[in-house]
């Protein structure tokens, strides 16, 4: 063979090799694809509602750990954010929306206009703060890390407290880059906040807690789920609530347009009220319950919670579907979450009315028994300081003791016999919950307040 027939086979070969790689890359692209989307969807969110609903712009300091996250890439036009792979691959969109956040979706949503909603009924938005005793500084220096290198405070990442008692504002603190009017993401805390939803709408005959044949597609055992047993994760449905790229909560929270439909359509594994299992994918589902019910989408919470309670700062995100995101993307100032603690707190009395029905927290704070527990303590939305079992939870305490929480570190604690409310919110993904030194905040808080009156 002439030298340059060698050389035209070897460039046929290295064409063909090439090819194959490419092959190969695309395939292993294609292959990929879904769980690439899941994190260009975090992103995406991530970076439209950082921006335009807390107002900051450093969106990549609230992105967790991850091996994507070098290669993930955010771009911005008007309301539309983009997240990518490197700027090409995997693209998720986020459009952000006045009154409603940020919603993933291909195509701009419409959700119509939001209910109007006034601070007046807010006892805490231009609340002064007193200059906190000795006893509560020291509480409030331990709760932000004071006394830690700077990169193990970093890690802490405590970026507000606000204590509550006997209904008036005590002491307040914030991070560098944090005031009392930036709003923050509560994650799981809005688990608790549809609770108060659910009581609400309890409490004008839109809904009881007894209610079964909850969405026309479930037939048989399905057919006999319960409000009550979606509230306390006792469905029975398959779920899988670990926050890793492809599981069912990143699935249906960075790829599904209507959040509710994916979570009901998986299959049941346990029969209903036999089994708690902690499900982002149970609260969707009630979410999209109570819409039905009232045939309001998402303006839901700002006409039914927001409103009554004077939470301007609220902003409950919807899906694409207009479904509210109810166990996820609540986002509000620290100071509204103490009020919401605080109408928690008075059994929903606010302003000489009655919004939720009478002994309604009593109820959605006590733990039902059954056969399995994943969660002990987990009751009706609410995080509660006895088991099943009646045993503590958490034992420097009070045992009336309930509490919201939600991911990365987010915390209200509501203490009756104190008559106090503790709002911690951060973002401490790599902090475990038992060193996040909320439970010894709320503990040195009680010792260092006078006794409720």
């Amino acid at each position: 063979m002439s030298r340059s027939g060698s050389r035209h086979r070897v460039r046929k070969i290295l064409a063909a090799l090439l090819g194959l790689v490419l092959i190969a890359l695309v395939a292993g692209y294609w292959y990929e694809r879904p769980l690439l989307l899941t994190g260009t969807g975090y992103a995406a969110h991530n970076a439209c509602a950082v921006t335009k609903v807390a107002g900051r712009t450093n969106p990549a300091v609230d992105l967790p750990p991850n091996p994507l996250v070098p290669y993930l890439r955010e771009s911005s036009s008007g309301d539309e954010l983009t997240g990518s792979i490197l700027g090409a691959l995997a693209k998720q969109r986020a459009w952000f929306t006045p009154d409603f956040g940020c919603t993933l979706a291909q195509d701009a949503p419409d959700f119509g206009n939001g209910s109007q909603v006034s601070d007046l009924a807010n006892p805490f938005v231009r609340a002064s703060v007193p200059p906190p005793s000795a006893a509560i500084a020291a509480a409030l220096a331990q709760a932000f890390g004071d006394e830690m290198p700077a990169a193990d405070k970093a890690t802490l990442g405590t970026r507000a407290v606000v204590v509550v008692q006997n209904g008036k504002l005590v002491a307040e603190r914030y991070a560098d880059g944090f005031t009392a009017t930036t709003p923050q993401l509560g994650w799981s805390m809005a688990k608790s906040v549809t609770n108060l939803l659910v009581g609400m709408l309890a409490a004008d005959g839109n809904i009881a807690v007894t209610d079964d044949h909850l969405r026309p597609e479930w037939k048989g055992k399905k057919a006999d789920i319960t409000v009550d047993q979606l509230m306390r994760m006792t469905s029975g449905l398959e779920w899988d609530e670990t926050y890793a790229l492809g599981t069912p909560v990143t699935q249906m929270l960075y790829r599904e347009p209507d959040m509710a439909s994916y979570a009901a359509g998986l299959p049941l594994k346990h029969d209903p009220g036999t089994y708690l299992r902690y499900s982002s994918g149970s609260t969707n589902i009630l979410c999209s319950v109570l819409g039905d019910r009232t045939n309001v989408g998402a303006d839901l919470p700002r006409r039914v919670l927001f409103a009554k309670l004077g939470l301007v700062s609220a902003t409950w995100e919807p899906d694409a579907s207009g479904t509210p995101v109810c166990s996820s993307y609540l986002w509000a100032t620290p100071r509204d979450w103490a009020t919401i603690g605080q109408f928690a707190l008075q059994d929903g009395a606010w302003h000489s009315e009655q919004l939720l029905p009478v002994g309604w927290m009593a109820q959605s704070t006590k733990v039902k028994k059954v056969a399995t527990s994943e969660e002990p303590g987990y009751a009706a939305g609410w995080w509660t300081n006895k088991d099943q079992n009646g045993a503590a939870v958490e034992p420097t305490l009070p045992a009336d003791t309930f509490w919201m929480q939600g991911h990365d570190g987010q915390r209200v604690f509501v203490v009756p016999s104190a008559k106090l409310v503790v709002v911690r919110l951060g973002f401490s993904p790599e902090v475990e919950a038992a060193d996040l030194r909320t439970v010894p905040l709320v503990a040195a808080l009680i010792a260092a307040l006078p006794p409720a009156s």
